[in-house]
């Protein structure tokens, strides 16, 4: 008779998301390693089990939602600038430094909730989820 080996209980090596997540958190001051990091957990997620599997989904959704979050306020800035000669545009330069500022401590947020979420061992509960 063979033993079976419940997967939802198994441990998983937590070891390349740490990685990820520390690509991600050194990316916080210059997007590079960001970008390395996606490919790594885009790579990664379909050999994943179940609980590495939701933080690699959690890390991707990170990337892409906190990237258009500094699209946005990017173009912002590119739209309010030049319109900030006649002072016009001076609210929508604020509107969107703030905005890329907020994407910022977005995407801080979400990565301290996941590294808590994977020093547990566990899988993150809801890797769909905008707002933690």
């Amino acid at each position: 008779m063979t033993e079976h080996v419940d997967t939802a209980t198994a441990t998983e090596d937590r070891t390349l998301p740490a990685v990820v997540y520390a690509l991600y958190l050194i990316g916080l001051t210059h997007g590079l390693t960001t970008i390395i990091g996606l490919i790594i957990a885009y790579a990664s997620r379909d050999q994943a089990g179940p609980k590495m599997y939701s933080h690699y989904t959690w890390l991707i959704r990170t990337f892409w939602i906190t990237i258009g979050g500094f699209l946005l306020g990017g173009a912002m800035l590119v739209v309010g600038i030049p319109l900030s000669l006649v002072l016009v545009g001076i609210p929508i330069v604020v509107m969107g430094g703030l905005l890329m500022g907020l994407a910022w401590v977005f995407m801080a947020v979400r990565l301290a909730i996941g590294i808590v979420h994977l020093a547990r061992d566990e899988a993150y509960p809801r890797p769909f989820a905008i707002i933690a």
